[in-house]
C-alpha cells in the first residue's frame, strides 16, 4: 500500500500513537463495557477524562491559576459572536480588530452584529504580511482588542508579543494553539477549534481570565454564557464526548514526547526543512514576507502555474495528500501541525526535488 502523508489544512493528521489507542479503546472502554462514543457525560469514569484533560492543558500552557478552561461546541466560527456577545460591556461598548487574513476577516465581520468594531489595520488585499505595528491606528475605548494568532489560508503567523496598555487580547488560536509556548503576555481570552493540534471536529477550546469572564453576568442565554459553561465544568449540556476524548489523548501525547518546547523545536525544524526547499532557486516560492511566515501553514506556488495541477495529481499518487491550496487562494498549501513528523516532511522535501528536476 502506498504510505498516506497527510497535510491537510482540517480536520488534520492526528498523532499515531492516539490513533493507535483509539483503536483499541473502542470497542470496549476502560473496561467499562460501551465504546467512549457510548458513555455518559455523567459517568465517573468520563469526569477523569474531564479532570484530567484540564490538569494536561493548565501545565502544558502553564496556565495561572485565574484562567478558566471551557469545552465548548460550535468550531471557532460561533466564538466570532460569543466573544463580543460575553465581553462588550454595554450597548454602547466598542472592540478593536487587526485583520491579518481570511478568518481575522470573519471575525471583524461577525462582529458587526454585536457593536461596531474598530479596525486597527489590516493586511489586505494582499496578506503577504502582518501589518507593521506602525502603522496601526490604536484607540483606548475598547473593551478588547482581536487577533487571529496564525492565518491558515494564508500561511502568516505572529511572532511577537501583542499588548496594548491595559486592553484585554482575544486571540483566535485555532491553527496554531499547542505548536509552541505561548508568545502573548497576559492575554485575555484564547479560543481554539480543535481540529488541527488538538483533536479532531467537535469540541472548542475557550480559555479565559477570571475578570472577563465576570462580564458574561445573567444578561445572555444560557447556551451562550461562558459563565454557565465555567460553573458547570463545561457540562452544562451534552458536551461532545468522543471528541474530548481524543484531545485528551493528544495532550497526553504532548506530554509524553516532551512537552510544548519540545514540540515547537520540532516545529521549527519541519518548517525550516520545507521553507529552505521552496527558497532554494525560482522553482517554487512563498509569497509571504519571511517575519511573518507560520511554522504551521506553508502556502507555495510553481513558477509556472500550470504545472501546479501535474504536481497534486502525482503528489496524491505517491502518497501526499491535502496539498491544495485553499480555494479562495489557489496554489500548493502543507500544512505541518504537530502530528506531521519530520519524516513525512522529508519525504515531501524529497518529492519536490524529483519533481523539480523531472518538470524544471
Amino acid at each position: 500500500m502506498t504510505p498516506c502523508y497527510n497535510f491537510s489544512a482540517g480536520p488534520s493528521l492526528l498523532p499515531e500513537p492516539v490513533v493507535q489507542q483509539i483503536r483499541e479503546d473502542l470497542p470496549n472502554w476502560n473496561g467499562q463495557g460501551p465504546s467512549i462514543m457510548e458513555i455518559s457525560h455523567r459517568s465517573k469514569a468520563f469526569d477523569e477524562v474531564v479532570e484530567e484533560s484540564q490538569t494536561l492543558l493548565r501545565e502544558l500552557l502553564q496556565l495561572p491559576d485565574n484562567y478558566q478552561i471551557l469545552w465548548m461546541q460550535g468550531g471557532a466560527s460561533s466564538q466570532f459572536s460569543l466573544v463580543p456577545m460575553n465581553l462588550l460591556k454595554g450597548p454602547d461598548s466598542k472592540a478593536a480588530y487587526l485583520v491579518s487574513g481570511s478568518w481575522s476577516q470573519k471575525a471583524f465581520d461577525t462582529a458587526h452584529y454585536h457593536t461596531q468594531p474598530h479596525l486597527i489595520a489590516s493586511g489586505a488585499p494582499d496578506f503577504d504580511r502582518l501589518p507593521p505595528r506602525k502603522l496601526w491606528e490604536v484607540r483606548e475605548d475598547v473593551d478588547y482588542l482581536h487577533i487571529t494568532s496564525n492565518e491558515t489560508i494564508h500561511g502568516i503567523q505572529f511572532h511577537h508579543n501583542v499588548n496594548i496598555n491595559d486592553i484585554p487580547l482575544v486571540i483566535d488560536g485555532s491553527s496554531d494553539i499547542l505548536c509552541r509556548p505561548l508568545p502573548y503576555d497576559n492575554f485575555g481570552l484564547l479560543y481554539a477549534g480543535a481540529q488541527k493540534n488538538l483533536g479532531p471536529a467537535g469540541v472548542t477550546l475557550v480559555i479565559i481570565r477570571d475578570d472577563l469572564l465576570e462580564r458574561s453576568g445573567d444578561r445572555l442565554a444560557p447556551m451562550f454564557n461562558y459563565q454557565n459553561f465555567a460553573t458547570k465544568k463545561s457540562l452544562y449540556n451534552t458536551p461532545p464526548v468522543f471528541s474530548w476524548y481524543v484531545c485528551n489523548l493528544v495532550l497526553r501525547w504532548i506530554k509524553a514526547e516532551g512537552g510544548i518546547e519540545a514540540i515547537h523545536r520540532q516545529n521549527q525544524n519541519k518548517a525550516f526543512a520545507l521553507y529552505s526547499e521552496i527558497g532554494r532557486d525560482d522553482f517554487y516560492h512563498n509569497p509571504v514576507e519571511i517575519a511573518s511566515r507560520s511554522l504551521m501553514n506553508v502556502p507555495f506556488r510553481i513558477h509556472k502555474p500550470e504545472l501546479e495541477a501535474r504536481f497534486l495529481a502525482e503528489a496524491e499518487a505517491a502518497g501526499f495528500i491535502g496539498l491544495k491550496g485553499h480555494r479562495s487562494v489557489g496554489g500548493l498549501r502543507a500544512s505541518l501541525y504537530n502530528a506531521v513528523t519530520p519524516h513525512h516532511v522529508f519525504a515531501l522535501v524529497k518529492f519536490m526535488q524529483n519533481f523539480k528536476k523531472q518538470h524544471g
